[in-house]
Formats: C-alpha cells, structure tokens, sequence
C-alpha cells in the first residue's frame, strides 16, 4: 500500500502569514538596519551623531525610520528635559534579540565580500 503524503504547494501558502515576513517587516527599509547596527555598535547614540555615522541619510528620512523603529519596540528613545533639547537612543531589549541575526549577516558580509 502507498502511504499518502502532504506536500506543501507554494499556491496554498502565504508569504505575509510567515515570521520571515513579519520580521523582515521590522527592518525592512534602507537605513533601518544600519540605524539597528549603529545602535549596536555603540550603545546609546544620538540624533546627530547618527547622522554623521550615516552618511547620505536625510533629517526626515532618520527621523522617520527612528519612529518606526520605536513604534516597533526596537529602539528606545530617551528626551532629556533640557535647552537645547538632548535626545538619545539606544536598542530595546526586543531589538537586542535581532543582534544575533544582524552578526551573522555581518559575519556572512566579510566571508563572501569580494
């Protein structure tokens, strides 16, 4: 007797219901992932100091990006009741939890870099 199987078919899946998908959702975008490394990098940072560190980057585009990130519960955004007004940022403990994935793109960046 033949025992059945279940193949899995791409037609009966969806690519937006897998956690690649969500995750990818998270870091997707130019700057975001730099934005994440960065943070990474060095700890706590601030606005500009980001944006010296990424070079080409627009004040909108790194300030549109850094909320997300914070909407997301990645970043943590720190303001300091002070003139002129002092922002920091630093990872959360959720976007800490994607440092193993950012190394491993980084580790797989220096093996295969040409």
């Amino acid at each position: 007797m033949m025992k059945k199987t279940t193949e899995r078919c791409i037609g009966d899946e969806k690519l937006c219901e897998t956690g690649f998908s969500y995750t990818l959702s998270l870091i997707n975008g130019k700057y975001k992932m730099t934005i994440l490394y960065a943070l990474m990098e060095f700890g706590v940072v601030r606005f500009n100091a980001l944006q010296r560190y990424i070079k080409g980057i627009s004040f909108k585009t790194l300030s549109l990006s850094l909320k997300e990130l914070e909407a997301d519960k990645l970043v943590i955004r720190t303001e300091y009741p002070q003139i002129p007004p002092k922002v920091e940022y630093r990872l959360s403990a959720r976007g800490k939890s994607l440092m193993p994935i950012l190394d491993a793109m980084c580790a797989w960046g220096e093996k295969n870099r040409m």
